[in-house]
């Protein structure tokens, strides 16, 4: 008999551990891509952070993301995107992936969002962007090898493409696995950007699970 009131009981809570699972919805709390944009390595998770150097949100967000993207697992891979809407915004994408060419983008990433945030630099020119580098250590003919490379103007063009096929519409934006698309707006706050990140990355793994 108690065996039967435990199995009724257990039976009747199911709907509800379902729905406490579901906390987030589609439409509601982030949105779906359709169609869906190709990931850089199918067999991994893929979160992905759309930012600006000069967006005050990225800035602030910026070390909380770092250390969330610590605590991903090994089936997970992350990368920035730069977003551009015109003005100076393609000058900083191409600093972007040109810091990342010279391996120097833990420390250039920090500048650059300093500058523009802290210091109300413009860096609306090469020139701008260039002695910042040099500033820090990059010569000069190197920065600019790296800037204006066919490899920098490629990653530059493929993120733009990305951004407009997410259709995103503000800095900062996650997108998970080329299918999701969390903005702060709906999500409510960028901390809580990171937790749907989380609750989405399961979904994808779940699904590759099964």
């Amino acid at each position: 008999m108690l065996k039967r009131v435990l199995l009724t009981l257990s039976l009747l809570t199911l709907p509800f551990a379902a729905q406490a699972e579901d906390v987030y919805v589609a439409g509601k709390d982030f949105d779906v891509i359709n169609p869906a944009i190709r990931t850089a390595d199918p067999d991994k998770i893929e979160a992905v952070e759309f930012f600006w150097y000069g967006c005050g949100h990225c800035y602030t967000f910026e070390p909380v993301l770092a250390q969330w993207k610590k605590t991903l697992p090994e089936d997970v891979t992350f990368r920035g995107i730069p977003a551009m809407w015109g003005g100076a915004m393609e000058l900083h994408a191409k600093a972007y992936y040109a810091s990342r060419a010279l391996g120097v983008e833990e420390k250039m990433d920090q500048v650059i969002f300093q500058a523009l945030n802290v210091d109300r630099k413009q860096l609306r020119t090469d020139g701008e962007i260039a002695e910042l580098f040099v500033q820090n250590g990059i010569a000069e003919e190197d920065f600019y090898k790296a800037y204006n490379s066919f490899g920098v103007g490629s990653q530059v063009s493929q993120a733009n493409a990305t951004a407009r096929a997410a259709k995103i519409t503000g800095t900062p934006a996650m997108m998970v696995n080329g299918k999701y698309l969390i903005g702060p707006r709906k999500a409510g706050s960028t901390a809580n950007m990171l937790k749907i990140a989380d609750f989405l990355i399961a979904k994808e793994r779940a699904a590759k699970e099964s």
